[in-house]
């Protein structure tokens, strides 16, 4: 396992992330999985004329970049049992084509579950632009194996 388990995870304990540039096929390729093809997100012309002034990324897609920059820190692949809510979850700035933006998780609090092999990892999600601006923020609440599961193995 690579991952930490739930006793390795420090309260104000703070990661972050890789960046990558958001294209637009990740916006075409995203409105095609989600369904969700609203002119904001697909139509150049119309989204030019709109407030925004330009395409903009699905709030959505800045969320499962979230999860995916945290699979790329590696310190849950294996020890992650579950996802068992996201809370409190803002969408405060868009995500613009080209934008490049990284993710910084912050541990708020663990505790351990009714079942001692598991707990609770409760982070701050803040997805950062290029610019260091917050651009969604978030609570994700995620089931986490303990080290009981290590000493019960050997």
């Amino acid at each position: 396992m690579a991952g930490r388990y739930l006793e390795e995870f420090a309260e104000g304990q703070v990661d972050e992330s890789r960046a990558r540039t958001v294209t637009e096929t990740d916006v075409v390729t995203y409105s095609w999985i989600s369904g969700d093809v609203n002119p904001m997100h697909t139509d150049a012309e119309h989204s030019r004329r709109s407030p925004m002034g330009e395409r903009i990324a699905h709030g959505t897609l800045g969320l499962s970049l979230c999860t995916g920059f945290t699979a790329d820190l590696g310190y849950l692949q294996g020890s992650a049992i579950a996802a068992l809510g996201v809370d409190e979850w803002k969408f405060l700035r868009p995500i613009l084509l080209g934008d490049t933006v990284r993710l910084r998780a912050t541990v708020i609090s663990t505790r351990v579950s009714s079942k001692p092999d598991r707990g609770v990892l409760v982070r701050r999600m803040e997805l950062l632009n290029q610019r260091d601006e917050i651009v969604q923020s978030g609570l994700m609440t995620t089931l986490v194996l303990t080290r009981s599961v290590a000493t019960s193995s050997m």
